[in-house]
């Protein structure tokens, strides 16, 4: 298999989780804000769900440093691609070959 088509494949995965990542976060962020203000509306003293709301706010700072560690791992695997002699476009990607120009996605495609 071309391994540029491999490299995307890895890199929709990629770009997929730290999607995820970001959208849960939104989530529990907006979690956070609704348990308070639930307590607000029903005229709550702040002691009621502390521990609620504290295991959430651990959940924020859980997704945080996993946002962290795929970031981490986003540019380690920016460096293998880099090594794999796969390059990115703005429009794309490509593949330089060892004795040449580089070849675009389409042209790569067309070869197989």
């Amino acid at each position: 298999m071309e391994k540029i088509f491999v490299v995307k494949r890895v890199a929709a995965k990629l770009h997929g989780s730290e999607a995820a990542i970001d959208t849960a976060m939104v989530q529990v962020a907006e979690m956070m804000g609704e348990l308070v203000q639930a307590r607000k509306d029903l005229g709550l003293s702040a002691t009621v769900a502390a521990g609620a709301s504290a295991k959430v706010a651990a959940a924020v700072a859980a997704l945080s440093e996993a946002r962290s560690a795929m970031v981490a791992a986003h540019a380690e695997l920016d460096e293998t691609r880099l090594r794999l002699g796969v390059r990115t476009k703005m429009m794309g990607w490509e593949i330089k070959l060892s004795a040449g120009e580089p070849v675009a996605d389409e042209q790569v495609a067309q070869a197989s």
